[in-house]
């Protein structure tokens, strides 16, 4: 497995997550354009939450003690207990980062792993470690694809009666 890029991904983006997301303002970062999509703040949350509950612990766990049970995480629950909508973005973008360099700390100074070791989850079967990181990785660019579309929606939103089609939807 080759970890170096990945990891080295994972570093770019907690520059990318902040930057993408300064100077948003209160209403840009809560609009969603409709009840069932997160809005740019849920979205941001939700990465920082993920980083400190999820990835980063379940990983550790499967390459120390594979067969122990995960602790349970709720992602669209927590989007209501913890009061995402409530949250400021740029504080939640700060934790982003927080979390982000502890973990890339951590997986930098890992060492020789058997990235085949696995905890057999209870619904999804065999997740390996090298699973977890490879995951790791790609939930950030599905994030940030997930702010873009976001991004984009408000260029239409802030355009009414006019269209976005230029910026390449007519297909060259």
């Amino acid at each position: 497995m080759n970890t170096q890029p990945i990891i080295e991904r994972m570093d770019r983006f907690s520059s990318v997550l902040p930057a993408l997301v300064s100077g948003l303002s209160r209403d840009e970062a809560l609009w969603r354009p409709d009840e069932k999509t997160w809005s740019i703040l849920e979205v941001v949350c939700h990465l920082a939450d993920e980083e400190a509950g999820d990835f980063r612990p379940r990983l550790q766990r499967t390459l120390a003690e594979p067969q122990v049970q995960w602790e349970g995480i709720d992602p669209e629950g927590w989007a209501v207990a913890r009061r995402y909508r409530e949250a400021d973005l740029e504080e939640v973008a700060a934790r982003f980062v927080a979390e982000r360099q502890r973990s890339v700390v951590w997986l930098m100074g890992l060492g020789r792993v058997d990235w085949g070791r696995a905890y057999q989850h209870p619904k999804l079967g065999p997740i390996r470690a090298g699973d977890l990181l490879g995951a790791w990785s790609a939930h950030d660019a599905l994030h940030l694809r997930q702010i873009a579309k976001r991004l984009f929606e408000l260029a239409g939103r802030d355009a009414p009666g006019f269209e976005t089609r230029y910026a390449g939807e007519w297909g060259a």
